[in-house]
């Protein structure tokens, strides 16, 4: 849990000296902002890349400046963009052309662009500017499956050999922020990444600017004018995402800027001190009065075990307390300001909504009262970094839930994760360290990983074939655990029609000819049961007719899905996010006078307790209907995240696994037209 109100607390004190001394002396952003640059003419007459000698298109400069301005009374952080690239090949410009700058909300602050200006210089000279109205919002979906909005626009005019050129404004949050992260690397190479920074300084402010480079070396920051200091780095190769590769942030080049106290404390100690405050300022939001005795006591109703009453608390505070920042609250941004603050377990109950802080608090007091020990436990996102303790800062770790003493271990419960089951934390904190606070000794622990079988994609499919070729049948697909989450945070926003759409357009990647029909999803807002496809569907041209016979795949929810690893190199490691496991049974009705030729099974094959491939083949008595079952899972066998994770090394390994579970997917078998023919019974 992101806790706005615990990090409010943590950082008011200084937000509050730098928003005073703010108003007062409002930063430059820099010189000449709506002002082009002089386009060497060296440039436009280049026709190799300096970078990566393949490169279809790179960025001459990237220059950024840092700085603090007002917008109205509150101050933000505004970074100005300035971009130039160059044009190499045909590729460079269909990559090129199209603009997409995300905004929204970006780990935890909200991203507004202003001020976007652009131009295209041709080879010989001549520039086309980028009008205002050729900029317009949509929405992306990435290559994680996330849904982003995005300030979009095509550049004119853009061919090889042209250079292309655009600046915006970015601007972060709705007030100043102890933290920000910068950027060193594109999708495609830059020659010099460059970064004007202003610190803050104030005789009240009793922090100082920090810089921490991840992943690049950057140069030593100069002195500019205007109290700006600068830093760069050249020849930065392209940033390139790879299929289950690690977090961005784990691998690319990037900078954060953060203040902070001059601390001499060592890793151990500065954690140990952590641990105790985050005790100490959570203790009073987890206090038990006599309507949360009696709320638990109710709740837990007949319940014995520990294990059962916690869960039937958990599915309370999950289920019947609402989340007032969940998409799916109904809430709007209006709404939500005119809330109240809970300030104690007893006004979340009564209210029935609250802040994720709210609502896991609410959990650990009605623990509490049921007589549990219940500490709020500290992790990272492991989507977003990989956590390194020997940073003694907190940027990186924040209160993510609550830890209950079970015996003489501790289970870790999210009931603020609306759809993550009980027993289950998310992904994103799963299987990795975590910090239990206590007033007197925290400690350090691993959060569990949820075996493969707990978050399952189970599939059946009644299916008939036709003398031509084409299947039909009813389908239905079945999510659970960290796939059902996934899910439902995915189509949650959505309208009905949307996730209908969405279905459709997954379907017909794989199959461009299927025709959907009677579609029902189940579940999308309910935060216990799977969420649930079914539907109604018909492919005509599914299995091949060549004269007398029909080649038929039966492996009907692997129909045209393309390897998982495409590529034959790699750059970085890789890392899945969590177990999986995948059910399938697909029962195909042949057509008449058509009769299995020599049926023979995918082989079954695994990786020991990491993997299994397990299929099974064969004919109903009558020797009418094949039934086709599958059963593969990845990522068993271990208790932390370690075990989803493999060096670049080990890809070529990893690939020949998922390229023969591809080729085993891809299984054809031949029906021949034969009225007397016979075949194996199942």
């Amino acid at each position: 849990m992101r806790c706005p109100r615990l990090a409010a607390h943590l950082s008011f004190t200084a937000i509050c000296l730098i928003a005073g001394s703010i108003i007062s002396q409002a930063r430059a952003v820099g010189d000449n902002w709506n002002d082009w640059r002089p386009i060497d003419p060296a440039h436009l007459a280049q026709k190799e890349p300096v970078v990566e000698k393949d490169a279809d298109a790179e960025a001459l400069f990237w220059e950024v400046r840092v700085a603090d301005e007002l917008e109205g009374a509150s101050p933000r952080t505004v970074l100005s963009h300035y971009i130039r690239i160059k044009i190499f090949t045909e590729r460079g410009r269909e990559s090129q052309s199209r603009i997409d700058i995300p905004f929204g909300k970006v780990l935890g602050r909200e991203i507004k662009i202003k001020d976007i200006a652009g131009r295209t210089i041709k080879p010989d000279g001549s520039i086309i500017e980028l009008k205002k109205d050729d900029v317009y919002e949509r929405t992306i979906i990435k290559a994680s499956g996330l849904k982003v909005k995005a300030k979009s626009f095509a550049m004119p005019g853009v061919e090889p050999g042209a250079i292309i050129e655009y600046r915006w404004r970015e601007v972060r949050g709705d007030q100043l922020s102890m933290y920000d992260r910068l950027e060193l690397s594109r999708e495609i190479p830059v020659q010099s990444v460059k970064y004007y920074i202003k610190p803050f300084t104030d005789p009240l402010f009793p922090y100082g600017m920090r810089i921490k480079t991840f992943y690049a070396q950057t140069s030593p920051f100069a002195k500019e004018k205007n109290g700006f200091f600068s830093t760069s780095l050249t020849n930065v190769p392209a940033f390139r995402a790879e299929p289950h590769m690690p977090p961005e942030y784990a691998v690319r080049p990037w900078m954060l800027v953060y203040y902070s106290e001059d601390r001499k404390l060592q890793p151990d100690q500065y954690w140990k001190d952590y641990g105790k405050r985050v005790y100490e300022r959570t203790r009073s939001l987890m206090k038990v009065n006599d309507e949360v005795r009696r709320a638990a006591a109710d709740i837990i109703g007949d319940a014995q075990m520990p294990e059962q009453k916690l869960e039937r608390l958990f599915d309370f505070c999950r289920a019947k307390i609402k989340r007032i920042y969940d998409d799916a609250s109904g809430l709007t941004a209006e709404e939500r300001a005119k809330l109240k603050e809970n300030r104690s377990p007893s006004d979340t109950l009564k209210r029935g909504m609250g802040t994720d802080l709210d609502i896991d608090t609410l959990f650990a007091a009605l623990a509490t009262a049921a007589g549990f020990e219940a500490r709020v436990y500290c992790t990272y996102d492991r989507e977003d970094i990989y956590f390194d303790k020997g940073f003694p800062d907190d940027y990186f770790i924040d209160p993510a839930g609550i830890a209950v003493r079970v015996g003489d271990g501790w289970r870790f419960y999210n009931p603020a994760s609306t759809y993550v089951p009980h027993g289950m934390l998310r992904w994103q904190e799963e299987g990795q360290e975590a910090l239990i606070a206590d007033p007197r000794e925290p400690v350090w622990t691993v959060t569990p990983l949820s075996a493969p079988e707990r978050s399952m994609e189970k599939r059946t499919a009644r299916l008939s074939l036709g003398e031509d070729g084409t299947l039909e049948g009813d389908v239905r697909i079945e999510y659970t655990g960290h796939l059902a989450v996934e899910m439902k945070e995915y189509n949650d926003d959505d309208s009905p029609a949307e996730r209908e759409e969405t279905l459709r357009n997954r379907i017909k990647a794989r199959m461009s000819t299927a025709e959907v029909s009677n579609i029902s999803i189940e579940n999308v807002t309910d935060p216990i049961k799977p969420f649930v496809y079914s539907f109604h569907v018909r492919v005509p041209g599914y299995a091949q007719r060549t004269g007398k016979r029909l080649f038929l795949q039966p492996a009907f929810f692997q129909f045209n899905v393309a390897p998982r690893f495409p590529t034959s190199a790699r750059r970085h490691e890789i890392y899945f996010h969590y177990p999986w496991s995948e059910q399938d049974e697909v029962s195909i009705k042949l057509p008449d006078g058509f009769v299995l030729d020599n049926p023979d099974a995918p082989a079954r094959f695994g990786a020991g307790q990491l993997s299994q491939y397990d299929v099974t083949l064969g004919l109903t008595k009558d020797n009418r209907t094949l039934i086709y079952k599958r059963k593969f899972f990845f990522g068993g066998g271990g208790r932390d995240y370690l075990r989803l994770r493999f060096p670049a090394t080990a890809y070529d390994r990893l690939k020949i696994y998922f390229d023969e579970l591809n080729k085993q997917d891809n299984h054809v078998l031949s029906l021949k037209q034969s009225a007397t023919a016979s075949a194996p019974s199942h």
